[in-house]
């Protein structure tokens, strides 16, 4: 990613305002706060953020992982598996691209959860990271940036996997339609994205490789008639993703996450809502600390338009030009060891990785509509923000 956005503000306005035309605000059915601590402690939520288990996600993806070498196939290798071994539907998408060092040869990953279903939830973050060409400087892992985040996103669809499963079955018996849930025709989809650094200098030919191709392929694929889109027009890939959410730079102690879209300042405030209710319930909390929302929120309040219009270059941009909704969720300002050999394991810190696959879990959730067997019971759906309510906060 590189700093402020260089588009100029009315394109990056402009597809905003796209995104809203089609991703307009859902309800979010809130859990029960039994629910909610359930759903958030599923699954163990330090094991896979945990670089000393050698059995941990992050510890498969935190080593030197440029684009074209051997240790990027090795992650991208154990992200493809990983997703297989949950019967997700996993796409490799494999392509070349001139770079200042020459043709590279890059590929993403796509795993999607109902390939079938006429909507997608995204969340994505890119694998790759940083080229150096000498040492030591080449020994670079960006664990911020971003293995963690990938490790997270493999957390996630483990935990929520079995719900999604669940929530399958409902639809599948007539026990759940549109009536029940929003989302019930949009699926969950994770994208491990390649070649997102820039090799030299940060341009708009040297980034985003990965993210540029796969917007512009999606923009023209259109997708076969299927049962479970009988009901919707004939859509190009790209057009059934409701939002775009990017994880970036995250791990590192107490982020700072701001709203950079009008047309997401509402999801922004799910997300935010998910966080600050988890804080109430003591979820949040360690031995030596106690979750407090003016000191320890990584969201910072939306008002007015402050800070966003574009905000910052990263894997989002070739999605915002085509129209797609874009949540962008990246730690404001970076981490203080953005881009050095210091962005290793020692950058990192427990307490917030936990923190944040509690909040990933929860968000998703709720999003999606799903719940446990024998539930306790849901919350009132939060009220759906008024466009003129969207024109005032970002």
């Amino acid at each position: 990613m590189y700093t402020l956005c260089r588009l100029t503000t009315v394109a990056c306005l402009f597809a905003s305002v796209l995104g809203q035309a089609t991703n307009v605000p859902r309800d979010f059915k809130k859990l029960s706060t039994s629910d909610l601590m359930t759903i958030a402690t599923l699954k163990d939520t330090t094991y896979n953020v945990d670089h000393t288990n050698p059995k941990s996600h992050l510890a498969h993806i935190l080593i030197p992982r440029p684009p074209d070498t051997a240790n990027n196939t090795a992650v991208r290798n154990y992200l493809v598996k990983t997703m297989k071994d949950l019967n997700w539907d996993v796409e490799e998408d494999s392509f070349t691209s001139n770079t200042p060092y020459g043709e590279k040869r890059f590929t993403n990953v796509i795993a999607t959860k109902d390939p079938e279903a006429p909507r997608r939830l995204v969340l994505a973050a890119h694998f790759d990271s940083k080229y150096f060409a000498s040492s030591p400087e080449n020994q670079f892992v960006g664990a911020t940036d971003s293995a963690v985040p990938c490790a997270m996103l493999l957390d996630l669809a483990q935990t929520l996997d079995g719900l999604l499963n669940e929530r399958q079955k409902r639809i599948d018996a007539g026990e759940e339609d549109e009536d029940d849930n929003e989302a019930v025709n949009t699926t969950l989809q994770i994208l491990f994205l390649d070649g997102e650094e820039a090799f030299q200098a940060w341009t708009h030919t040297d980034s985003v490789y990965g993210a540029r191709h796969l917007a512009e392929k999606w923009a023209t694929t259109y997708l076969e008639p299927s049962p479970k889109r009988k009901l919707y027009p004939v859509q190009t890939v790209l057009s059934t993703i409701e939002h775009f959410v990017l994880l970036d730079l995250l791990g590192a102690p107490f982020p700072l996450i701001r709203s950079y879209f009008p047309s997401t300042g509402w999801l922004f405030d799910e997300m935010a809502s998910a966080e600050s209710r988890l804080g109430a319930a003591g979820a949040l909390d360690e031995k030596d600390f106690k979750w407090d929302p003016h000191k320890s929120g990584f969201f910072v309040p939306r008002s007015g338009y402050q800070g966003g219009w574009g905000g910052i270059e990263d894997d989002h941009i070739p999605f915002l030009e085509r129209g797609v909704s874009i949540l962008h969720v990246i730690a404001s300002p970076f981490p203080k060891v953005w881009h050095t050999l210091a962005d290793d394991a020692s950058a990192l810190h427990m307490p917030t990785m936990k923190h944040w696959n509690m909040v990933l879990r929860v968000f998703v959730s709720e999003y999606l509509g799903l719940r446990l067997a024998n539930s306790s019971g849901n919350q009132p759906r939060s009220e759906p923000a008024s466009r003129a309510t969207e024109e005032l906060g970002q």
